[in-house]
């Protein structure tokens, strides 16, 4: 591993588990201080600050509920004044849920679109005033915002797509700064949300054309790539990582 992000201050929301710890492991084995958020897993956020001060980096864990606006400003806060500042803002932190229209209810479409899009909206208002000209901001979204790979993802997708369309705003608000924002848009990856042996994979790996799921590292390497200098000249996109399933 490379030492770019040395000196530099992270902040992964939804890093306990699956595609934001690996995010977090990442960033910190490449030199970044990382801060986590976690919503109610202590146990699973504990082992992913472990891994971070494993790396010889400052690790920190912050509960907060992501479908709260004001819990998430706070968490925020928290963390920028933990950290010392801010230069990377990750948000991972998301629910999944399946269900056709005829079954989804008013509570379940409005708990996706607080953790999915209110969270990331008050996060990234609390961060902006205070992360470094020249930051990042990475959004982990998903294939489902373009492409309803199956029944019943209307709401999700419809949340990712919203982040997406933030994301090409926030580009253009805050490219006066040097700070750029973009959006990492997984395909089935293999998690606890969505495990590779689970009631759906069978369904979805016969549609990748690499005929795997993907892995959480995987996610974690493009998302350290925009988070690098390597990416200076891209803002406001999406990038998707999914085997060629949106092919």
């Amino acid at each position: 591993m490379s030492n770019r992000f040395e000196g530099k201050k992270a902040i992964v929301t939804g890093g306990s588990r699956g595609i934001g710890a690996a995010i977090a492991r990442r960033l910190a084995a490449e030199g970044a201080d990382v801060a986590i958020t976690y919503g109610g897993n202590e146990a699973a956020a504990n082992l992913t600050v472990a891994a971070i001060t494993t790396a010889g980096r400052k690790g920190h864990a912050i509960q907060a509920d992501a479908g709260n606006a004001d819990a998430q400003t706070a968490a925020i806060g928290q963390a920028i004044d933990t950290l010392g500042g801010l230069d990377i803002l990750v948000h991972n932190a998301g629910v999944f849920e399946m269900a056709p229209i005829d079954q989804t209810d008013n509570a379940a479409f409005e708990r996706i679109f607080a953790v999915n899009v209110t969270g990331v909206q008050a996060g990234t208002a609390a961060a902006a005033p205070r992360i470094s000209n020249g930051g990042r901001i990475i959004i982990i979204g998903s294939i489902n915002a373009h492409s309803a790979i199956a029944p019943g993802l209307a709401p999700y997708g419809a949340s990712k797509a919203a982040v997406a369309g933030l994301a090409r705003g926030w580009a253009r608000d805050l490219a006066s700064r040097g700070i750029l924002v973009n959006v990492v848009q997984p395909g089935p990856v293999d998690t606890d949300m969505n495990p590779a042996d689970g009631a759906m994979a069978a369904q979805f790996t016969q549609m990748i054309p690499i005929g795997r799921y993907g892995r959480a590292d995987e996610i974690a390497s493009i998302t350290a790539f925009l988070a690098s200098d390597e990416a200076s000249f891209i803002t406001g996109t999406t990038i998707d990582v999914d085997g060629g399933l949106s092919a």
